[in-house]
């Protein structure tokens, strides 16, 4: 299932993952080996935090007991695993409140998500709440119309939370499985926006008090270390419960994923990649690290 690991995301990896395959079997285990590791993960944009509990973690293991190559590269896996979450288990109805700054890839990941669940014969409407960019709703009602999903688009201007009370109404009276609302991009800096989405989080729980909610942060991952404060401010705003990653078959290499999902404790629930409506693959962080770190 996550070959796409190496097929998709072969500019961001490839050099990484020879590097460490490299290190593991080919150089004693010292103090030299430690620093050429550190590089290694600072090249792959773990950052210096991330990166530093690694090493200060596999230097205790180190001087407690002689490593071989394998061993070490054991309990790295371990280790890097410890840091990322699991993704929750999906409850019935799910709604799917999806955020993040402008030009993320939010209305893309939306209609990829929307095709993913009716083709796995779910019932979806798809919410609008971006009524500042005329041609986000555009862009949404292609993708529905191609995955064979409803729509509920308000009036131009609208406020937002006002569509989205009208878009509960309409997946609650038709007994939809899964809702998915798409939010205005925002920049995490302006105070006033970011109040918007937590009235948008109030309108939903109003409406649907019984549903589950899954608050998902997109993040382009071309942005790298910048994702951070991102995560940081959308977190404390929204209460984000997962982190979605987009444009992964470019070059960026995601590394700053560790630093987001361990400090504020946040599953990576799916990745995308191109523009194809199944590009989109549910993220496994255990998979992911055993990729990364394969041979």
């Amino acid at each position: 299932m996550f070959g796409f690991i190496k097929e998709k995301l072969n500019k961001a990896y490839q050099a990484v993952t020879k590097k460490l395959a490299s290190l593991f079997t080919s150089k004693p285990i010292d103090q030299a080996w430690l620093e050429e590791l550190k590089v290694i993960l600072l090249a792959a944009d773990t950052g210096p935090i991330i990166t530093n509990k690694i090493i200060t973690y596999l230097t205790k293991q180190m001087k407690a007991q002689s490593l071989s190559g394998q061993q070490v590269h054991d309990l790295l896996v371990a280790y890097l695993q410890s840091l990322l979450p699991p993704p929750g288990t999906e409850q019935q109805p799910i709604i799917s409140l999806i955020v993040g700054i402008n030009g993320s890839g939010k209305t893309t990941f939306i209609g990829k998500l929307a095709h993913k669940y009716a083709h796995d014969g779910k019932k979806v409407l798809v919410v609008a709440g971006d009524t500042f960019r005329a041609a986000a709703t555009d862009q949404l009602a292609a993708w529905t119309t191609q995955s064979g999903t409803s729509i509920h688009i308000g009036k131009p201007n609208q406020d937002p939370s006002s569509v989205v009370f009208e878009g509960c109404a309409q997946f609650a009276e038709n007994k939809f499985d899964h809702l998915i609302i798409d939010t205005a991009g925002r920049l995490q800096t302006k105070t006033h926006l970011m109040q918007e989405l937590a009235k948008i989080k109030r309108t939903i729980h109003k409406r649907l008090p019984e549903a589950t909610i899954h608050t998902w942060l997109v993040l382009d991952s071309m942005l790298g270390q910048n994702c951070i404060a991102q995560a940081r401010q959308f977190h404390e705003t929204t209460k984000l419960t997962g982190l979605v990653l987009t444009k992964c078959d470019g070059t960026g290499k995601a590394g700053f994923l560790l630093n987001i999902s361990h400090e504020l404790s946040l599953p990576i629930v799916y990745i995308t990649f191109g523009e194809q409506v199944d590009a989109l693959a549910s993220f496994d962080s255990n998979r992911f690290i055993e990729e990364l770190l394969k041979s």
